[in-house]
């Protein structure tokens, strides 16, 4: 599978070439574009409805995830993701997986296996929408990030504390640990709230752009207007 990674960092879109029979899953609601002899497959993300509802309700994720297929020759499509940022690609490998973020799946190539119920980051979700998913196999995974994308590798026993909401992905060679930041008033105060404790060896993925932020900074914008359109009624 040829791809291309088209106006990074801040406007990216993942644009692939597929041979005759090749396939590629993405993210529901991700294609922009596509030949006419792709074929479409959508299907829920787990072979139960209700495990793909239960995904759907705690992970915030979509149901349904999209299979697609060159069918009769090459042919080529592109994806995107909604937040305005970067996307990269990382290998996966048996020896080399890892822990992204519920936001950050775009699309995987066929050996790809999501484990989207992986329990073992549920200690970190504190009201905070952090939701993790444990990818394995062996093929391609793009992933997007809101801004663009910091890479850190970290060397054994190297630590780093990152913010959750600029938490993209890590190894799962990687110990961690969220915690509050610092005593319970400056998690409450400083606007930090929670983060992770990440140990290496491993790689760490941090987005620059914190969504919360960007949210709250254009309610600021919008409130008084929408507040003085409500009066006025």
């Amino acid at each position: 599978m040829k791809y291309e990674i088209k106006y990074q960092p801040s406007y990216s879109m993942l644009e692939v070439e597929l041979e005759k029979d090749e396939r590629i899953t993405g993210e529901s609601g991700a294609l922009t574009y596509m030949s006419p002899n792709i074929d479409v497959n959508a299907r829920t993300r787990e072979r139960s409805l209700l495990s793909s509802l239960k995904t759907s309700i705690l992970g915030g994720q979509s149901l349904f995830v999209t299979d697609f297929t060159s069918m009769d020759g090459p042919g080529k499509l592109a994806l995107v993701a909604a937040p305005i940022g970067d996307i990269i690609k990382l290998d996966i490998s048996p020896e080399n997986g890892y822990i992204i973020q519920k936001s950050a799946y775009l699309a995987s190539t066929q050996e790809i296996d999501l484990d989207v119920r992986w329990e073992g980051f549920t200690r970190g979700l504190f009201g905070q929408g952090l939701f993790m998913v444990r990818t394995s196999g062996n093929g391609d995974l793009f992933i997007n990030s809101f801004g663009a994308l910091d890479k850190h590798v970290l060397a054994l026993g190297e630590q780093l504390v990152v913010d959750n909401f600029h938490l993209v992905a890590f190894s799962d060679t990687c110990e961690y640990e969220v915690r509050k930041f610092g005593s319970w008033k400056d998690t409450l105060f400083s606007g930090e709230g929670l983060v992770t404790y990440i140990e290496g060896p491993g790689e760490v993925y941090i987005q620059t752009k914190n969504l919360r932020e960007f949210v709250d900074w254009i309610w600021q914008l919008i409130g008084p207007k929408v507040a003085m359109r409500t009066r006025s009624r």
